[in-house]
């Protein structure tokens, strides 16, 4: 099985971000740990981090070439924006979980729109980040 992660704007910045809610480990911390998850689980994971969105739709796109199996994406602030997201999930047609760090419905009200959710086999949100982990399991049982 093959899994590509996603993460839109700013996740780059994790450990520096706003710790008080998305906590003090980085970015390659939170490789890492999908990593060795996926190690245990035998499963091929790939990372793609990028701040902006036609990139973003670009590695959805190219994980249809690539024969990926599912993809987890943390599309950040896109989530409450971005129609080209949901688009680009529902013409690969790839198993995707939406996850975020926290729970966007806790927070403003402009958060608790997603627009790629339609489009998501599953969302979790707010299980910092062992919610990638979970994601992880839930499209390992998919397949």
């Amino acid at each position: 099985m093959n899994i590509l992660v996603i993460n839109g704007p700013n996740m780059n910045m994790l450990g520096i971000r706003q710790p008080e809610i998305y906590g003090k480990a980085t970015y390659e911390d939170l490789k890492a740990m999908i990593q060795a998850e996926a190690d245990k689980l035998g499963v091929q994971v790939s990372f793609f981090q990028s701040n902006h969105e036609g990139a973003l739709v670009d590695a959805i796109q190219q994980a249809y070439f690539d024969h990926v199996d599912g993809i987890i994406i943390n599309p950040a602030a896109y989530t409450h924006t971005s129609v080209a997201l949901l688009d680009a999930v529902k013409a690969v047609g790839i198993p995707t979980v939406e996850i975020h760090v926290s729970d966007p419905d806790s927070r403003e009200e402009f958060r608790h729109v997603s627009y790629i959710r339609a489009a998501c086999a599953a969302t979790i949100r707010g299980h910092g980040l062992p919610g990638y982990i979970e994601a992880l399991h839930f499209l390992c049982r998919q397949h």
